[in-house]
């Protein structure tokens, strides 16, 4: 059995630094998704606990030998971190859970898992990217030597808390840096858990840093500090935004940002397996009640399979049972936050205004008390200004846009401010490569939606969807930096 007591979940107010956990006073209360109750408070660093956090990360990083010790030896303390995190499921899986959107049966058998595999997936580049020897004359001899940045502001969302902490923390550590990691406020304790099995592996201390705070005050400070050698963050456009420039103004240094996207899902008429199209599109947009960056939240369907489409999304919506994530029965998660619930709400009330007809759902669950559940939203005739398609909502809602021919299709799959991701359903290979080529979206999934197991492709966006990207060797090359060197080997 996975399900749990949540009263059974100790959670501490602090902050992890210099390898210990420094107890603060609560300032900011911290709630349950699952039925909106209070069951911790959160310290919020200011500036100068900022700095504080921040030398220390630095004096590590210039005074054990994390970024000068022989790669191998990093890969090795990385493995037994992840072995670790992988036998301490019975622990991480229901502090993950408990104060996120994420349901016990999930962290159990794919946020935990993936979080010890992303580890040691990075680990394995610690020895195998390195510098490289120029062509140069015969008589000198020209390098690029790889060195680690120093500090890394790494600053993740709460849709997927442990998960977003691996992407970031990482690649950083793989390479040698230091690392200053701010979670939400809203989800902020089980990286903390993170960071102790750091400790326990073999990682020096004062190299993982956990801070706590909100992003005004906590995350701009980091943004702000001038030995923040390089800013990582995943979350809202808005937000990426701010960083960019907070980086820029006391830099500049260099930042990966993976913002918000409104991703399109392509369904051609020649689909072979119009069931498996359909589940694949409502998992694709109620995976953690749409909560996901690359959720594929407007539906572009050719006209000939409308109908059959339609009544085989809400088939697969039906078989949906929202509930506590605490619940190993759950397939529905809860929103994060009533103000968020309400967001939803009213995006979908503005999308009816301007036009949109509710097929599936359009408000909230009245079943449970407490938590805000959100019904998976199926809206048909909405065009390309309504605020749904327009909007990213970050929530169980689909539009549906309707396409005779290929051209027309591509054009309503292009968005004017994101490009994150889109899905491609159709037989034709030909097709399929076409739609590659002309989406504006920096991923694209083909008969599938929705990433891997494997750690190997990177994600990242075009447009106001991000710059940069995380996973893959991309993700490890980004937290390096390239000296060049040229040697004349003549003779004197």
């Amino acid at each position: 059995m996975s399900s749990f007591d949540p009263l059974n979940v100790n959670v501490r107010c602090a902050h992890f630094i210099g390898g210990l956990y420094r107890d603060a006073a609560a300032m900011l209360d911290v709630q349950r998704p699952s039925d909106a109750q209070s069951y911790a408070g959160l310290p919020i660093a200011d500036a100068a606990c900022v700095d504080e956090v921040v030398e220390n990360a630095w004096r590590a990083f210039k005074t054990s030998d994390w970024a000068s010790r022989p790669p191998r030896e990093r890969a090795r303390v990385m493995r037994r971190w992840a072995d670790l995190i992988e036998a301490d499921v019975a622990t991480l899986a229901p502090l993950e859970s408990v104060g996120s959107t994420r349901p016990i049966s999930e962290t159990i058998a794919w946020d935990i898992p993936s979080v010890a595999e992303g580890i040691r997936f990075f680990a394995e580049f610690a020895d195998k990217v390195g510098g490289e020897v120029a062509a140069t004359a015969t008589d000198h001899l020209g390098m690029q030597i790889s060195e680690p940045y120093g500090v890394i502001a790494a600053i993740a969302p709460w849709n997927f808390p442990l998960s977003m902490a691996c992407w970031k923390i990482a690649p950083a550590l793989a390479a040698g840096n230091a690392v200053v990691f701010k979670p939400s406020e809203m989800t902020p304790f089980s990286c903390l858990r993170l960071a102790e099995l750091a400790i326990v592996a073999g990682l020096p201390a004062g190299i993982f840093n956990v801070v706590q705070g909100n992003g005004r005050v906590t995350g701009m400070a980091l943004c702000k500090h001038p030995k923040i050698s390089k800013v990582t963050f995943t979350g809202s456009t808005a937000t990426g935004a701010a960083i960019m420039t907070a980086c820029a103004e006391s830099g500049p240094k260099p930042v990966t940002l993976e913002l918000g996207g409104k991703s399109p899902q392509l369904v051609f008429a020649d689909v072979p397996d119009l069931a498996r199209t359909a589940r694949s599109i409502a998992k694709a947009i109620t995976g953690n009640a749409g909560q996901v960056c690359v959720s594929g939240s407007r539906l572009i369907v050719q006209r000939a399979v409308l109908e059959p489409l339609i009544d085989e999304i809400q088939k697969a919506f039906a078989l949906l049972k929202p509930g506590r994530t605490w619940d190993e029965n759950t397939t529905l998660a809860p929103i994060i936050s009533a103000a968020q619930a309400n967001r939803i709400d009213t995006i979908v009330t503005r999308s009816r205004t301007a036009g949109a007809e509710v097929l599936t759902g359009g408000k909230l669950f009245d079943t449970l008390q407490g938590g805000a559940f959100y019904e998976p939203t199926l809206l048909l005739g909405v065009d390309a200004d309504n605020p749904a398609v327009l909007e990213e909502i970050f929530g169980p809602v689909l539009t549906v846009q309707v396409f005779d021919d290929e051209e027309q299709g591509l054009a309503l799959a292009d968005h004017p401010t994101y490009g994150l991701a889109a899905g491609v359903h159709t037989a034709d290979l030909g097709r399929a490569m076409r739609a590659v080529r002309k989406l504006e979206v920096g991923t694209v999934w083909v008969n599938r939606y929705g990433r891997s197991a494997d750690w190997i492709i990177p994600t990242g966006g075009y447009k106001r969807s991000g710059i940069g990207k995380d996973l893959g060797r991309a993700a490890f090359e980004s937290n390096l930096r390239f000296k060049s060197v040229l040697i004349d080997i003549t003779d004197y």
